[in-house]
């Protein structure tokens, strides 16, 4: 060995001894204690079906902090989500639709949100299926709606359901407010939607089948197929009536298609109040409020993986 190469070899190990001992003092890496950002809004108040009680509707904001004893917003950056079934049922529809779109205005200005979906009962009254609405539900409509054409479709109804089918149905006063809402939402780490959400419902796509629904509440597109039968997502209860260990494994593969943690649904009463299933992924808010049903209002609250009913 040249005495060139033993001066390089042992200046090498000298380096390398220094990097030992730099390493030696520095010790353990240090943990990163940086909080991690919080998944979507701080606080999320989900609210079930209201079928007409505009009392229930009120009782329920104000448990959740959204509204005051005037009915003005209050929540600060609260995130409200109606999860539908306003309609039906009950006298008060067309003044709850109204304060729901009212606040969402208010709650916008401050930097909060409030979202309401689409529901069954929605979705029905926009293809004139009047199965559940009372003799105040008619009458509703008739104070905010005048008809002043009787088309063939408004022909075959009786004359005291005219101002309703002209408002709720596709391209009307009422629908194109509905035409608004989604059918799917997802905040953070939740998915919102008053029936299920299955399987094909991904597979079709969450943003195409609400923009289905919204061009058909237009009268943009043809009523979509998929909105009725015990497979729509507004009428399925797979996850809502007592599920079993297979619903529950269908529920944690659609969770983890979509990449978040947790569904809320609406659409079946829960005699015991809101209650969670499948070990904590589906809430079911559906708590029977309104008149129609003898209930006491309950909303669900979210606060980052903290999940709790408030009676």
């Amino acid at each position: 060995m040249t005495l060139h190469s033993e001066v390089v070899l042992g200046a090498n190990r000298i380096a390398v001894l220094v990097v030992l001992v730099l390493c030696a003092c520095a010790g353990p890496p240090v943990a990163d204690d940086t909080p991690a950002e919080p998944i979507g809004p701080a606080r999320i108040i989900a609210i079930g079906d209201l079928h007409g009680d505009l009392d229930a509707t009120r009782t329920a904001l104000r448990l959740a902090g959204a509204i005051d004893s005037l009915d003005r917003w209050i929540g600060a950056d609260l995130v409200v989500v109606q999860t539908g079934d306003v309609l039906d049922r009950g006298d008060d529809e067309e003044a709850i639709i109204r304060l729901l779109e009212r606040l969402e205005d208010e709650a916008a200005a401050v930097g909060g949100a409030v979202y309401a979906l689409n529901g069954n009962h929605e979705l029905m009254n926009a293809y004139y299926d009047y199965r559940y609405v009372t003799d105040g539900g008619y009458a509703d409509f008739e104070d905010v709606t005048v008809v002043e054409t009787i088309d063939s479709v408004l022909a075959t109804l009786e004359p005291e359901q005219r101002a309703r089918a002209q408002a709720l149905r596709p391209g009307g006063e009422f629908a194109l407010l509905l035409a608004e809402r989604s059918t799917f939402l997802i905040l953070g780490n939740t998915l919102f939607t008053h029936g299920s959400v299955l399987p094909e419902h991904v597979d079709l796509g969450l943003d195409r089948m609400n923009a289905e629904i919204q061009a058909w509440l237009r009268n943009d597109a043809p009523q979509p197929e998929w909105i009725r039968g015990e497979r729509s997502p507004v009428w399925n209860r797979l996850y809502s009536d007592a599920p079993d260990l297979a619903a529950c494994d269908t529920l944690a593969s659609v969770l983890d298609r979509l990449d978040v943690e947790r569904l809320v649904v609406g659409h079946t009463v829960q005699d015991a109040g809101i209650t969670a299933y499948c070990g904590g992924r589906v809430w079911c808010i559906d708590v029977g409020m309104a008149e129609h049903y003898g209930g006491r209002p309950e909303v669900l609250e979210i606060r980052g993986d903290a999940v709790r009913g408030l009676r």
